[in-house]
């Protein structure tokens, strides 16, 4: 890191020193790291070390992004258009931490921004620790009492945004959406779901309601309270407008197996659609629950579509593409073409 952010970083939080104490995770195609550092502030003894053992000391993550003169993906999809797709997501994240992250409340628990900037090819966000703020669990695999109340953040997040204006962030949210994926489009070897993917993009777009959608949902990126009773949500690199069917499907599909995901399909709606009406009562939306769950239900088709699009173009063995996604998308072809 530079020392102009280095010092800024220091003097925006009234901080003498800070200490890495750990890399959280390296970021995708060595864009840099997340990693948590300890902060310490002076003290009137004079003692100003971050030796981690000291009350005052804070635990921050820091996000630091460092461009890479080369763009090494491990797919192997390494062209211009992924690197400035990247690069985007950085410049929308940090302008989601600096300007909207506040706008969330407990119901939709996210990390409090201390600092955000960019200098020189390099993006730093430093964000609040959710561990230390009580929500250090993670599960690799999850029952349907925590999908519900991953579900209630989605719900609480898009309820929170619909209708709300917004700049400077994704104006279609998601990674996977159309206009960013023109080379996995063309990989496509489906040709009945090629045809279909601009008339499937265009039913989201022109969804009632829009708002802000996560664009990243998976499972990995909610972070469980110790006490078990609530999520909060990391990463916003694909923050943006769209359809919130989009996340929903998105995260169902990142929790369950095949067999599972038909089995639960109605049941996890269910929930999604009980927490969008609590929702609205939370923040006083001037919104009808019913017309809501009329206008997006519906979707939850189309939008698991668009992103089974993506994937079989993107890595046709994925462990995602099997018969329920065949089935759905099958299903939204003959219906699309039925309305033409």
């Amino acid at each position: 890191m530079n020392q102009n952010l280095n010092d800024a970083i220091l003097h925006q939080l009234n901080a003498e020193k800070w200490l890495k104490s750990e890399t959280v995770q390296s970021l995708w195609s060595g864009y840099g790291e997340i990693a948590r550092y300890r902060l310490a502030r002076g003290r009137s003894d004079g003692r100003d070390v971050c030796d981690g053992g000291n009350e005052d000391d804070q635990s921050i993550i820091v996000k630091h992004v460092t461009l890479p003169e080369q763009h090494a993906h491990p797919r192997g999809w390494s062209s211009d258009l992924s690197h400035q797709r990247k690069v985007r997501s950085y410049q929308v994240e940090s302008h989601w931490y600096s300007n909207y992250a506040a706008l969330c409340d407990v119901s939709c628990r996210v990390p409090q921004c201390y600092f955000a900037k960019e200098s020189d090819n390099e993006y730093v966000m430093v964000l609040e620790d959710l561990d230390a703020a009580g929500f250090s669990v993670r599960h690799e695999q999850i029952d349907l009492e925590r999908m519900r109340q991953c579900l209630a953040w989605l719900a609480h997040f898009h309820v929170r945004f619909i209708d709300e204006p917004v700049e400077g962030l994704w104006p279609t949210g998601t990674y996977w959406h159309l206009e960013t994926r023109p080379d996995e489009l063309d990989a496509l070897d489906d040709l009945p779901l090629k045809h279909a993917a601009s008339e499937i993009d265009q039913r989201l777009k022109d969804a009632p309601f829009q708002t802000l959608v996560h664009g990243d949902a998976k499972l990995a990126n909610f972070c469980f309270a110790d006490d078990g009773q609530s999520v909060a949500a990391v990463d916003f690199q694909y923050v943006g407008r769209g359809c919130g069917m989009k996340d929903v499907a998105y995260f169902i599909g990142s929790c369950l197996r095949e067999r599972d995901c038909e089995r639960y399909e109605q049941e996890l709606l269910a929930m999604y659609f009980a927490a969008t009406k609590q929702a609205i009562a939370h923040f006083g939306k001037p919104i009808d629950p019913a017309a809501l769950d009329a206008a997006w239900r519906p979707l939850y088709p189309i939008a698991w579509t668009d992103f089974h699009r993506f994937v079989k173009g993107w890595s046709p063995g994925h462990w995602k593409i099997h018969s329920y996604s065949e089935r759905l998308a099958k299903q939204v072809i003959v219906a699309l073409d039925a309305s033409v």
